[in-house]
């Protein structure tokens, strides 16, 4: 059946197993829209093509599909850029869908008109490509959807002419076959099991690739008698009260000096970034083996021995049935204990009562929770004594770091999971950069609870300018009465008097039938 192009591509979506679009339309991009209904397709609306990236991010961070938006020709890929360079950076599989002018070369002076839009997107993608057919168009978002299948899930561009929009085309072709991941690895994998059956200290590090597969690790980790660090993506793939887990405290002092003393280290699902350690050098002396989906990591540093390019979950799998070990290890419960409670007295020293402000309002969370956290000093904290019982149920933007993630990225999270409890921790700083998307939370009744850290001022910038020797300096900015705008919008808003407080204030929040912004200040310790 013949339609034109953008209706074409939304019943693709559709059979393609999409179910949601977030966006803002436009006269650019309005044929887009015009077989999203037909199609079946939920729409989100965004307030800020900003928004709609964030929301499409941690859509597909809570489902484990696709997160896809719609944006306009020139500003609206501009403004979706911040998103999609997070989403890059933490290989998460959200497809920009966009409008383009015809022709950029001869004329000039159109609206949304920009020189290079594809090579724009390139800087924060996997591939950004134009489509300047129908066939193309199928092609790409086909090759988009297989690549999130079989490789490192990292976002993709692809642009549309108006005119090809607008135009006819032909139904797009049947679903391909699924792919799966898969790699002949036997000979490296036997490596790796010998290296660890011989090991006497042992210790894993795994990421948020070994989502899917935390049992799998956790059969792993005991039956190799291995100690195990997690990133703060892989938070909850290791029970919290496994003896042998120091915990996501990779960054912590005297993390570099356990590490050195593992003499075979596998770091799996892991790109062990800056953001992952903090310093230049990870710290291992023994023999290091990295296990990675993405072949450039396996030649990043730090220096590997024994490299695999697998999908993480699937190797998990394969050393499970390997496990042949009888002899224990040498690491003991004991010295774990003493390591994670010298880093949470470190923490209660840096932020003094924050901790307790911490513990509070995770003793109030329901077991599925869900969590956003932005760039604030609350989050920061957090991941560090925040014990997660569920993998993949705490996100963050990482590599990138973008101020403003956490509310649309929560939006995303909490349209994946209706009835669910979601969760956003953002800064009164980071507030201030998406707020605007609160009225799509109203707009949608979404039971959100936002728990606001308000300090009155850039909290982080400020002690590192001081740490730096530099007198602080545009650091306190004037806040609004946020509890007034959250109630402006349509939302909640309250301000828990004591600690004793905050478990009711969450308990209704998660009953509302509109967000919530529950405010905690330092005040709340003083």
């Amino acid at each position: 059946m013949k339609r034109p192009l953008g209706a074409q591509i939304s019943h693709m979506l559709k059979d393609r197993g999409i179910d949601v679009i977030f966006g803002i339309p436009g006269v650019h991009n309005q044929e887009m829209y015009r077989g999203i209904e037909e199609a079946g397709l939920t729409h989100v609306l965004a307030r800020h093509e900003q928004g709609a990236g964030f929301m499409a991010d941690g859509y597909a961070r809570a489902s484990g599909k696709p997160g896809v938006c719609y944006v306009i020709t020139g500003p609206g890929v501009l403004n979706a850029l911040t998103p999609i360079g997070q989403a890059y950076s933490d290989s998460v599989p959200v497809l920009m869908l966009a409008s383009c002018l015809d022709e950029v070369a001869l004329e000039k002076g159109q609206l949304h008109q920009m020189n290079d839009q594809e090579g724009a997107a390139a800087c924060v993608t996997d591939w950004s490509a134009t489509a300047r057919t129908a066939d193309a168009a199928y092609g790409l978002i086909d090759r988009a959807l297989s690549e999130f299948a079989t490789k490192r899930k990292r976002p993709k561009a692809i642009h549309v002419p108006i005119k090809l929009l607008e135009a006819q085309a032909d139904a797009p072709p049947m679903p391909a076959p699924e792919r799966t991941c898969a790699t002949d690895a036997t000979p490296v994998i036997d490596d790796i099991v010998a290296l660890l059956q011989n090991a006497e200290r042992p210790l894993i590090i795994a990421g948020g690739g070994c989502a899917g597969a935390d049992e799998a690790l956790r059969i792993v980790a005991q039956a190799y008698g291995a100690a195990s660090f997690s990133t703060y993506a892989g938070r909850g793939m290791f029970a919290h009260d496994d003896p042998l887990h120091f915990g996501s405290n990779l960054s912590r002092a005297g993390s570099q000096a356990i590490i050195g003393q593992a003499d075979v280290v596998l770091a799996i699902g892991t790109e062990l970034a800056e953001v992952d350690i903090w310093r230049p050098e990870l710290g291992h002396t023994g023999t290091f083996i990295r296990v990675d989906i993405d072949p450039e990591m396996l030649t990043s540093r730090p220096r590997t021995d024994v490299a695999l390019c697998a999908d993480a979950g699937a190797t998990l799998f394969v050393l499970a049935d390997e496990i042949q070990r009888e002899a224990v290890t040498k690491w003991t419960p004991t010295e774990v204990v003493q390591a994670r409670a010298g880093w949470r007295a470190e923490i209660e020293a840096e932020r003094p009562g924050l901790p307790l402000i911490i513990d509070c309002v995770r003793a109030a969370m329901p077991d599925d929770v869900m969590m956003y956290s932005d760039m604030t000093g609350f989050a920061y904290a957090a991941k560090d004594i925040w014990p997660m019982k569920r993998a993949g149920h705490w996100h963050h933007p990482f590599g990138f770091g973008t101020l403003g993630y956490a509310l649309p990225a929560s939006i995303g999270g909490a349209v994946a999971r209706k009835g669910l409890p979601t969760v956003c921790i953002i800064g009164d700083y980071g507030l201030q950069y998406t707020i605007a998307e609160l009225g799509t939370a109203v707009e949608l009744g979404l039971p959100l609870v936002i728990i606001l850290w308000d300090n009155g001022k850039l909290g982080e910038i400020e002690e590192s300018m001081i740490s730096a020797q530099i007198a602080p300096n545009a650091v306190i900015q004037r806040n609004p009465d946020f509890l007034a705008l959250a109630k402006a919008y349509g939302a909640h808003g309250v301000q828990p008097a004591t600690l004793a407080d905050i478990a009711p204030t969450l308990a209704a929040a998660f009953k509302a039938n509109a967000p919530t912004v529950i405010r905690l200040t330092p005040d709340l310790i003083r």
